[in-house]
């Protein structure tokens, strides 16, 4: 039941969001043109609900020669492709913004598991055993509020199931707030190689 009413509630904020920031996107997409040639959009397959696949929207913060489907914290040295307009982007998740789109074509929900790379078979699987994979992935989600890239890929699985057993219009009121906090604080972002679980060497993780 909550599923249907959270559906209702996912188009109405993100049809107001897009109305309300269409000033802050123009200058965001003013300011990523003068800064580095290529597209504006960055599009991404990921995996939705189901396990079904669509491509997820961001800003543009890396340049065009970046290796394709490599999360950034697996790249040896992500700096020499972030642009400057992609650093800020990255520190403050603007560059996630344009998720707002998937959100209102019912590919993504506000709040729910972050959308797993089409390749990250690890963490599919994971998911699978808590049911993670069988509602809409979100923009920001409970595992996004309790560490972000500095998860390993079973923890991450866990949270996402944690937040499928509570899953409530209270879950997601504080997964939301707690999103602007881990934001502010720029909690679990790495960048660049880390050092990894052997199930993590496996395959590619996420990029949050």
């Amino acid at each position: 039941m909550y599923l249907k009413i959270k559906r209702s509630i996912d188009f109405l904020l993100s049809f107001i969001g897009l109305v309300v920031l269409a000033p802050a996107f123009m200058l965001l997409i003013l300011a990523i043109k003068l800064d580095s040639k290529g597209p504006i959009l960055f599009k991404q397959k990921r995996v939705g609900v189901n396990k079904s696949h669509f491509y997820i929207f961001k800003f543009r913060t890396m340049r065009i020669d970046t290796p394709k489907d490599t999360p950034t914290h697996l790249l040896d040295n992500p700096e020499q492709y972030i642009t400057k307009v992609g650093k800020f982007l990255r520190k403050t998740s603007l560059d996630e913004l344009p998720q707002i789109i998937n959100i209102l074509l019912g590919q993504m929900s506000i709040i729910g598991p972050r959308p797993a790379l089409w390749n990250q078979y690890d963490l599919i699987e994971e998911r699978d055993k808590y049911g993670a994979n069988d509602i809409p992935p979100g923009l920001t989600g409970w595992a996004q509020i309790n560490g972000r890239d500095e998860l390993p890929i079973e923890l991450k699985a866990r949270l996402d199931g944690e937040y499928i057993e509570k899953f409530s219009l209270w879950m997601d009121i504080r997964c939301f707030f707690g999103t602007f906090i881990s934001v502010v604080k720029s909690d679990g972002v790495v960048e660049g190689k880390r050092e990894s679980t052997n199930q993590e060497q496996k395959s590619k993780k996420e990029s949050v």
